[in-house]
């Protein structure tokens, strides 16, 4: 091979690289990759449940909350599990009082998914949850796990109390 063959050869390398680079690489500039965590906001409504509110058996927890991405919501989740232990998921500043440790007996567990309609960047949520009459009264959580549909996750939590 000669030498202009060859330097010939070597730039059609060196721009197939540079091209390749180029069209693979990532750009700051591209808006279609979602780096924001999801909202879990009481914007314009009333939201509920709210830290150290008390609830009875046999009563329903009205859920309340609106939900916002800049590009697309997922799902959510609610869980409400006891905290008698005093145990902490920190996500307000919020002290509640709270009644003494106690082993639980008959402890209320919910945990159940939600899904938003494909589409969607804000998505306002109103149900009532039923709570069962013969758990456990005490302190619990209730938490909220929104998730975009980039995967990103915002978790909301707030202390509840459950009286007879």
């Amino acid at each position: 091979m000669n030498n202009k063959r060859i330097m010939s050869l070597i730039t059609a390398l060196i721009a197939a690289s540079a091209l390749s680079i180029v069209s693979c690489g990532d750009s700051d500039d591209d808006d279609s990759k979602d780096m924001q965590q999801p909202v879990i906001s009481n914007k314009d409504i009333v939201e509920n449940p709210i830290d150290c509110q008390v609830y009875h058996r046999g009563e329903t927890i009205l859920f309340h909350y609106i939900m916002t991405d800049n590009q697309e919501l997922g799902a959510y989740n609610i869980e409400i599990h006891n905290n008698f232990d005093h145990h902490t998921h920190s996500t307000t500043s919020v002290d509640c009082e709270m009644d003494a440790k106690k082993t639980p007996q008959h402890p209320w567990v919910y945990n159940q998914d939600y899904a938003i309609p494909s589409g969607l960047r804000s998505y306002e949520a109103k149900f009532d949850i039923p709570i069962p009459a013969d758990i456990d009264t005490g302190d619990y959580h209730f938490m909220i796990r929104l998730t975009d549909k980039a995967g990103w996750q915002q978790i909301h939590s707030v202390a509840i109390k459950i009286a007879e």
